[in-house]
């Protein structure tokens, strides 16, 4: 590839359809029949699915589609990404992977986001008439042989303590870069970050949440590479 790129992965995201072990619950029918699905086909959804939820393992952890809708929409919005040089992926617990093509639009609202991604496990793309969301099986081992970055780093609270301005140190613009960022809002990663990234890093000493360190990540990437300067400087 002729110029740097930036895979971004949002990994071991809580995003998944109603599993079919509480899909009988009264809640879970009730809202099924108000959006005219099948309750297996719904998005798993913590803050309306919750008294169904309690005896999933991981409850309290699980069915956090915000967390990819807020990430998303700041990933794309990003100048990286609108220089064309912004991969994205969203990694499921379930080792679901969706393919993001930088230039789709995602609905701001969520609930039209939730009724795109519904139809994407559905039938595996969206919108219908010009697919720029796929799905797919993979995990995240996978995921990084397919891209195969020159270097892996990890954004994780167990992470060396490290600047920002520090994190692509070394790494030159013809080098494809992958960070990956958890899409669940507390706890650890499921997939073995530590065995699959060249680096974890910890870049505050308090936790953040997963749309801060990516806004972060990228605007350090941004500015290492001078990507900014660049568009400055072509629109005088």
């Amino acid at each position: 590839m002729g110029a740097h790129v930036l895979h971004l992965v949002l990994a071991d995201s809580e995003l998944e359809q109603v599993p079919r072990e509480i899909a009988g619950h009264r809640v879970i029918q009730q809202l099924a029949r108000r959006r005219g699905r099948r309750p297996t086909e719904l998005l798993l959804n913590s803050s309306l699915h919750f008294p169904a939820m309690r005896k999933l393992l991981d409850a309290d952890r699980r069915g956090r589609p915000d967390i990819v809708h807020i990430c998303l929409l700041l990933a794309l919005d990003a100048p990286l990404n609108r220089e064309g040089l912004l991969r994205t992926y969203v990694h499921t617990r379930h080792n679901k992977l969706i393919t993001v093509d930088p230039s789709v639009h995602l609905p701001k609202m969520f609930y039209r986001f939730e009724g795109l991604l519904e139809h994407l496990f559905l039938t595996g793309a969206a919108p219908p008439e010009n697919p720029l969301l796929r799905l797919g099986d993979s995990s995240l081992a996978t995921l990084l042989e397919r891209l195969n970055p020159k270097k892996v780093v990890t954004f994780s609270e167990r992470g060396e303590m490290k600047p920002l301005d520090g994190v692509f140190g070394g790494l030159s613009k013809e080098d494809d870069v992958c960070v990956i960022v958890g899409g669940f809002p507390h706890g650890d990663f499921q997939s073995d970050v530590e065995g699959l990234s060249d680096e974890l890093v910890s870049i505050d000493p308090e936790p953040l949440h997963a749309s801060t360190v990516i806004s972060r990540a990228i605007h350090a990437y941004e500015n290492t590479f001078g990507v900014q300067e660049l568009r400055m400087r072509r629109s005088t």
